[in-house]
């Protein structure tokens, strides 16, 4: 008769904390994962490196498509990098989201500059980066596309920790610290 094992403590502090020990990670799971963003000429953009890893709950639409769906099917520990396309990712550019708009609707301080980014604030509350491309004596060119609009990322990413719901005690709530 085969002996019957007993999870070590590392394993059984885990599943205590509804993560299973050799799970893979699947739609509907809270998933801690360390990051760096790269455009594909290898500027890094974005990275986790000296912070707490990101926290989000897979396919609820929190993070890019691509990064979204990259992480199914990953386990704890798992590392790999993941290439996404502009439609997986902050989508194409669009012209018609580059607007001229009266001067007068900025705010008088900082003055206004090229290359200048704008946090906006729709009426829902969402706020959304917007780049002023030109100033003139009565408007202001704003580009609302998003920075990486348009662009192929490229992302190097690793699995932490994989929950069944978020923990907020600290940090991401992984327990990763």
């Amino acid at each position: 008769m085969a002996e019957k094992t007993k999870p070590t403590k590392k394993v059984a502090k885990k599943e205590a904390a509804g993560v299973a020990a050799d799970r893979s990670v699947k739609s509907g799971d809270f998933v801690c994962v360390n990051y760096t963003g790269k455009l594909e000429s290898g500027e890094m953009f974005d990275s986790s490196e000296g912070r707490e890893p990101i926290e989000f709950m897979v396919g609820s639409g929190q993070l890019i498509k691509g990064f979204d769906t990259a992480v199914v099917g990953m386990k704890v520990g798992e590392k790999k990098t993941i290439h996404i396309d502009p439609a997986e990712g902050y989508g194409d550019r669009d012209d018609k989201r580059v607007q001229k708009v009266p001067r007068n609707m900025l705010p008088k301080e900082p003055e206004p500059q090229p290359g200048m980014m704008l946090t906006i604030k729709t009426p829902q509350g969402m706020v959304i980066p917007a780049k002023i491309e030109k100033v003139e004596a009565e408007f202001v060119t704003i580009d609302f596309n998003h920075p990486l609009a348009g662009k192929k990322l490229v992302f190097d990413i690793s699995i932490v920790a994989i929950k069944d719901k978020p923990a907020h005690e600290h940090g991401c709530g992984c327990g990763c610290e």
